[in-house]
């Protein structure tokens, strides 16, 4: 298995360099990986969910200073 890997590599590395992209693409996409616009969208739909919660009473925020004061006592940083 590992010289089939290594023929396949020295293949791949010898493609020209938009087949080569267009393989990487290709391989990452079969990894079911999301794309970074699919994470960008997941923390906007998050983050727009959070502000709702927030603006409606559904969430209660605690100013940053109180929760670096609560770590530094808890942690002495």
């Amino acid at each position: 298995m590992v010289a089939f890997s290594n023929k396949l590599t020295s293949e791949a590395l010898n493609l020209p360099v938009d087949l080569r992209a267009a393989l990487v693409n290709t391989l990452i996409e079969s990894m079911n990986i999301p794309s970074q616009k699919q994470i960008d969208t997941a923390w906007a739909r998050e983050a727009e969910k959070r502000l709702t919660a927030v603006k409606s009473g559904k969430t209660k925020t605690i100013p940053g200073e109180k929760v670096f004061s609560a770590i530094r006592a808890k942690y002495g940083r």
